[in-house]
């Protein structure tokens, strides 16, 4: 059976066990960059390994958090990280789909690294090809949830890559969402922007547009270094 890779991070580590996806830059960078309170209820939609939660959880000391995902061997892995993490009481794993999600509250702030390939090869190893295709999970279904599970006044962030982003963003306008916050992120200052951090809301809102360059010449750049030493080792 295919092994994902582990990870450690300052304060807890992930064990990836059998789960579709190992830690990746784009759930670094959105776990770090979404904007979250200390008192908020979250939910991580399609958690894998539950990286998202544990961030989400180590940024906001009071938030109680749910994590979901579809796929048994991915909730195995997070619920195995959240239990050896210091925030096991405020983080639950649930197997469900965003769709069926049943639950008693509406939330703050949704976290979501969504699948964004629609069409082409899917990988051979089922659980990566859920992680990585929308067959499970597409982006207007995805919006569907996010509309039922938030608070009017809450908000939902996602990274994806530029285009696949600039259409779940022209979806999401056409469904009746605002654009709180786009970030653009480049490798470097060279190279065009090749993923998209966004912020969605249900209220009417003037968007913060930003830029984040990942590398510059001598190493990573201050804004990527100062937006992630909390987490990463060697940062």
């Amino acid at each position: 059976m295919n092994k994902t890779k582990d990870f450690h991070l300052k304060q807890f580590s992930i064990y990836g066990g059998h789960a579709g996806m190992a830690v990746s830059t784009d759930g670094i960078l959105l776990g770090a960059w979404a904007k979250i309170s200390n008192h908020s209820s979250i939910l991580d939609i399609g958690t894998g390994t539950g990286l998202l939660a544990l961030m989400c959880a180590q940024r906001s000391q009071e938030s109680k958090i749910i994590a979901i995902d579809i796929d048994d061997n991915a909730i195995k892995a997070a619920q195995y990280n959240v239990d050896n993490s210091p925030w096991s009481k405020r983080v639950q794993v649930i197997k469900t789909a965003a769709q069926q999600l049943k639950s008693n509250q509406l939330f703050d702030h949704i976290v979501c690294n969504p699948p964004y390939f629609s069409s082409g090869a899917t990988s051979d190893w089922q659980a990566r090809a859920a992680a990585r295709h929308t067959h499970s999970l597409p982006h207007g279904e995805l919006l569907n949830a996010c509309t039922k599970l938030l608070k009017t006044t809450g908000s939902a962030s996602f990274i994806l890559p530029k285009a696949e982003g600039e259409a779940f963003i022209q979806l999401a306008l056409e469904q009746g969402w605002f654009i709180e916050r786009l970030c653009q992120v480049n490798t470097t200052n060279h190279k065009p922007g090749y993923r998209l951090l966004f912020t969605l809301t249900r209220e009417q809102t003037e968007c913060h547009n930003s830029q984040l360059t990942i590398r510059q010449a001598d190493g990573y750049s201050k804004s990527f270094i100062q937006l992630t030493r909390d987490f990463y080792l060697k940062m």
